[in-house]
């Protein structure tokens, strides 16, 4: 008996969905996603890439940027939205799969719906569908694509954003089925970045959505495409992951629409890579509650899950001093440093001057680490911070669920929070008002290009 491609499953599913299959949890939830995403693209534009992308991205077009008086050919707004969206690394992450979901599916949704004034039900359905097969597809390389050195952010991005901007201009089953073929031979994503704090990463959810858009022109236009694109013998998983790596390509497909992975993406309450996150939670919790300064810290162990010991502890010597602000989002000894000395780790934290602190960087010295053997990588990104005082105390503070994750969710009123003052760093609380209104009635919008408008963050 055979069994359909994978991506021709996805493609039967994304075609029938309806807003009306979407449990109102899940339906909520989305709100409060696309919400976080569009606080962080206001706080992106105060920083130097923002500039320079906009620079990059001038074209002319009606499409809408996010915090922007610019408009944009389509293609090009979606690469600049996905940019402003991730450049702070503030963004959701899916634990299992690795990956920024919201930064792509977002910018992919926005991009159709706007154009051909969509509702807002059909921007946040698109929403939902890109995350649902971006989260997926990641899930099934076991953190395998990270372990070969790509980014799954901009390499699985694409697929769930090619499937959504299918769907939402109208493609049936074999449309959405060729465009993944079609966008497996466009998507990428190195982690090559890490070695300098470079501002690739930052392109790798927009570039998503951009790839997208233009694998489904074609897909649109008949072009033929590989079936076979995620399990074939040079498919998505035996190109982008090691030899002899354990693969699952029919986590790809599994559950869709009955099972939501919406459900478990993680809101981040750090602006820092989120494997740090745990070790944040811990050192702050730790250094309060025993009243302690820099001063009183002797040495800090953190036991780290084995697989991002390459992403935030290595090169040992570069994280220690990092050169940037990207640099010290991905050095556990730096976000361990600033939130022992300052007890918070917020955007203030990776200013220029916050950068240089002596007492932070003092701390970062002090701080080694070791691989965890009790983890639950990558369901928690969890961790455990073994803290010695210069008096000869021994304190330790495990995070074993990662605040933010499936388990701990942050509350609605947290993700406000976050958002007003995202948003308030560079517009006026009646912007922020107005652009957090129209994101909580989304659903209710007959045009999405209205809503779109005022996610412009515009006076006027």
């Amino acid at each position: 008996m055979s069994v359909d491609p994978i991506a021709a499953r996805i493609g039967s599913w994304a075609s029938d969905v309806q807003w009306s299959d979407v449990p109102e949890t899940v339906r909520e939830r989305a709100a409060l996603h696309i919400l976080d995403c569009i606080g962080l693209a206001f706080a992106s534009t105060r920083d130097e890439f923002a500039d320079v992308a906009a620079v990059a991205t001038k074209s002319t077009g009606n499409a809408g940027v996010i915090a922007s008086a610019q408009r944009l050919e389509t293609a090009q707004a979606a690469l600049l939205n996905g940019i402003l969206v991730h450049g702070l690394d503030y963004d959701d992450t899916h634990p299992s799969g690795v990956i920024h979901a919201s930064a792509s599916a977002l910018p992919a949704a926005m991009a159709i719906a706007e154009r051909d004034h969509l509702s807002g039900a059909d921007l946040l359905l698109g929403y939902l569908i890109a995350v649902e097969v971006s989260a997926r597809v990641g899930a099934g390389a076991n953190s395998g694509f990270h372990a070969k050195g790509f980014h799954p952010t901009g390499l699985v991005g694409a697929f769930g954003s090619a499937v959504a901007i299918a769907r939402l201009s109208g493609g049936d089953a074999s449309t959405i089925a060729a465009a993944q073929g079609i966008v497996g031979s466009l998507a990428a994503g190195s982690l090559q970045f890490l070695d300098t704090g470079a501002w690739t990463k930052r392109m790798h959810p927009g570039w998503a959505a951009l790839t997208a858009l233009h694998s489904v022109q074609f897909a649109q236009a008949g072009w033929q495409s590989p079936p076979d694109v995620y399990e074939g013998r040079f498919g998505l998983y035996a190109a982008h992951t090691p030899n002899g790596h354990v693969v699952d390509p029919e986590a790809a497909a599994r559950d869709l629409g009955t099972d939501w992975e919406l459900l478990r993406v993680a809101i981040k309450p750090f602006p820092a890579c989120h494997f740090t996150h745990a070790f944040a939670d811990a050192t702050i919790a730790l250094v309060t509650e025993n009243d302690l300064g820099a001063d009183d810290i002797a040495e800090v162990v953190c036991l780290v899950p084995e697989q991002i010991i390459p992403v935030v502890c290595e090169p040992a010597a570069a994280k220690l001093t990092p050169a940037s602000d990207y640099d010290a989002k991905f050095s556990l000894p730096f976000v361990v440093g600033a939130a022992a000395t300052k007890r918070r780790f917020s955007l203030a934290e990776l200013l220029p001057e916050a950068l240089a602190d002596r007492g932070t960087l003092a701390v970062a010295e002090r701080v080694t680490y070791q691989a965890d053997p009790t983890g639950t990588f990558p369901k928690h990104f969890c961790g455990e911070v073994i803290l010695r005082t210069t008096d000869g105390r021994e304190l330790r503070h495990r995070e074993a669920i990662n605040r933010g994750a499936e388990e701990r969710p942050l509350s609605k009123a947290d993700i406000e929070a976050k958002f007003m003052e995202n948003v308030e760093l560079v517009a006026s609380r009646s912007v922020a008002e107005r652009v957090l209104d129209s994101v909580l009635n989304l659903a209710d919008a007959k045009d999405a290009a209205d809503a779109v408008n005022v996610w412009r963050g515009q006076d006027s």
